[in-house]
């Protein structure tokens, strides 16, 4: 028999089918989409394996958008990132790489670039916060690599500011060691570090960004830095098996999350706070407060099945989607979940979503 857990996900299943308002990511029918990146390709020639076409512009796009020599689109992030570090091993002749505790690479990657690459990982620090000078001195010996995920996810998107991310650069680069920016979310950080995309690369020897979280792409990730670098790890790309025969959607759907998303980012934050000031009102607490990107946690006075089925109860009534799923928090009786703003966000006013989610605390 299925669990009182098991059913409140079908509902949840079940009522989002039939929603007709989301507030964070529109569902649109595929055939749909798929139609609206036919009129957003803007060259005739497809790619093919890595070259020409939409693909070719939209490694020159972000190249000159981040202010490096070259870039490399990759499927995933998970490959373009061991691509990269491999890179970086390689060339130190030591396996040994620093990474915060709570990253994407330790977090959810299966273990990869040790499995895989055998690379050994040095936690900078594993504390809900981003990594310090003094910590990555007091790891010893020859480093291939020292990464930063900005922002860091897991604690709840945080960013450092400018001048403490100025100032672990330059420790990285007075110990002659490449810094690389873990970047999925890196279009978002912005407005909070008040340097543009130019300005925050020239920090790191390489970057890596997403273009299906903030840009709202199909899927896939670039990679830019030197030249060198970038031939490099354009080889672990096809050692990894993604040197695709076309990659033609993704470009296509990145180059126009470039054109209508990426402008928005200012406004995404902006919105991100006003919404985390009147969620608060309503009896919730934000991490961070205030948002440091357009996401950040809601963390509810009350635990995760009360949340999740006021939820779903709210989106069987009004046909409409605010949020996803509720996690158990640290703290007992209370509950968690990620909020993402985005451009369809910003179709709803402030006090419509903070009534709204005040109803989930209330029924």
């Amino acid at each position: 028999m299925a669990t009182s857990a098991e059913d409140l996900r079908a509902r949840r299943q079940t009522a989002d089918k039939n929603c007709d308002r989301w507030f964070s990511h529109a569902w649109v029918p595929a055939p749909e989409r798929l139609r609206r990146l036919a009129e957003s390709a803007t060259e005739e020639q497809s790619d093919s394996y890595g070259h020409g076409g939409d693909i070719e512009a939209l490694e020159r796009e972000v190249a000159e958008l981040l202010g490096k020599p070259a870039a490399v689109f990759m499927p995933s992030g998970i490959m373009a990132q061991q691509s990269v570090l491999r890179v970086y091993a390689d060339r130190a002749g030591t396996k040994r790489v620093a990474v915060h505790g709570q990253s994407h690479l330790l977090v959810h990657e299966l273990n990869t670039l040790e499995e895989v690459h055998q690379l050994r990982i040095e936690r900078l620090t594993s504390d809900s916060r981003q990594p310090r000078p003094d910590e990555l001195a007091a790891i010893p010996g020859n480093l291939a690599a020292v990464t930063l995920e900005l922002p860091l996810r897991e604690p709840g998107f945080l960013l450092p500011t400018w001048d403490e991310l100025v100032v672990f650069a330059q420790a990285c680069a007075d110990r002659g060691v490449p810094l690389h920016l873990d970047g999925a979310r890196l279009w978002e950080s912005t407005p909070y570090l008040k340097h543009s995309l130019a300005e925050i690369s020239a920090l790191a020897t390489s970057v890596y960004l997403s273009f299906y979280k903030g840009l709202g792409g199909l899927a896939g990730a670039v990679l830019a830095g030197p030249e060198d670098v970038i031939a490099e790890s354009r080889r672990w790309q096809r050692r990894l098996g993604g040197n695709l025969f076309t990659m033609l959607p993704y470009a296509v759907a990145a180059r126009e999350g470039l054109r209508t998303a990426l402008p928005l980012m200012g406004d995404l934050h902006q919105r991100a706070v006003e919404v985390a000031m009147a969620l608060q009102n309503e009896g919730y607490r934000v991490v961070p407060d205030p948002p440091h990107t357009n996401s950040f946690q809601v963390h509810a006075p009350r635990d995760a099945e009360a949340m999740d089925t006021a939820a779903v109860d709210r989106m069987e009534r009004t046909r409409e989607s605010i949020c996803w799923s509720w996690r158990p928090s640290a703290v007992p009786g209370w509950s968690w979940t990620e909020l993402v703003i985005t451009p369809h966000s910003l179709q709803w006013p402030v006090s419509e979503i903070a009534k709204a989610y005040g109803e989930l605390l209330r029924t």
